[in-house]
């Protein structure tokens, strides 16, 4: 089905980034603070309860869904509140911001700390997956401007990520037709950690809408 995109006016969105952003990041601290904190069970009750009625306020006026379909009215971009990766309301998601450069290539420098941990000390391979497909698709879909979805997308673990400061980064490889091949790599100070490399397809409904 045809993805219909309504936009949404510059002075409206800042508005509600203003709004939103700066509770994500209180709930993202939130829950990076409540994995790591130490304190007395009197501490803690009165913290959950703190907690409880803060989500009961922000619970008595909700949506059913945040608009999925969005565009900027000066950038044409894509407005993302949701994604699980760079939702801008998403406190779940990494703290990522995407940089895409004139050559084409997209990148992002972040901190991944004890929530997003696997092993012991190393970043959870399924986040490492879900980043470089996010990455991989940033630079396949022109900064999400042509709707492409993921085919399929290869992960090499090279060794295991630490948590701290990373970097990924993602290039388009070629295209062929209406499938773009992309890769590219999650890397620590001491170089790549994993590799990936994708195909992302253009759906049927997009290419019947292509200029002839």
């Amino acid at each position: 089905m045809q993805n219909t995109f309504e936009q949404i006016g510059a002075r409206e969105y800042t508005e509600l980034y203003d709004r939103y952003a700066p509770l994500t990041t209180a709930v993202r601290d939130l829950v990076d603070i409540s994995l790591r904190t130490d304190e007395d069970s009197d501490t803690i009750a009165t913290a959950t309860a703190a907690i409880e009625a803060v989500t009961e306020m922000l619970r008595a006026k909700q949506v059913e869904r945040l608009p999925r379909f969005q565009r900027h009215e000066i950038t044409g971009r894509p407005v993302v509140w949701s994604n699980p990766v760079i939702g801008l309301r998403n406190p779940l998601a990494p703290p990522l911001t995407v940089h895409h450069d004139s050559d084409g290539r997209c990148w992002s420098e972040f901190i991944l700390g004890q929530v997003y941990e696997g092993p012991p000390g190393l970043v959870h391979g399924g986040i490492s997956a879900m980043i470089l497909d996010q990455l991989l698709g940033e630079v396949a879909t022109d900064q999400l401007m042509t709707p492409k979805f993921t085919g399929t997308i290869t992960i090499r673990y090279l060794r295991g990520t630490p948590l701290g400061p990373l970097r990924a980064e993602a290039v388009v490889d070629r295209t062929e037709n209406h499938k773009t091949y992309a890769r590219g790599f999650i890397s620590d100070a001491q170089g790549p950690t994993a590799e990936a490399e994708g195909v992302f397809i253009m759906p049927m409904w997009a290419r019947e809408q292509e200029p002839k």
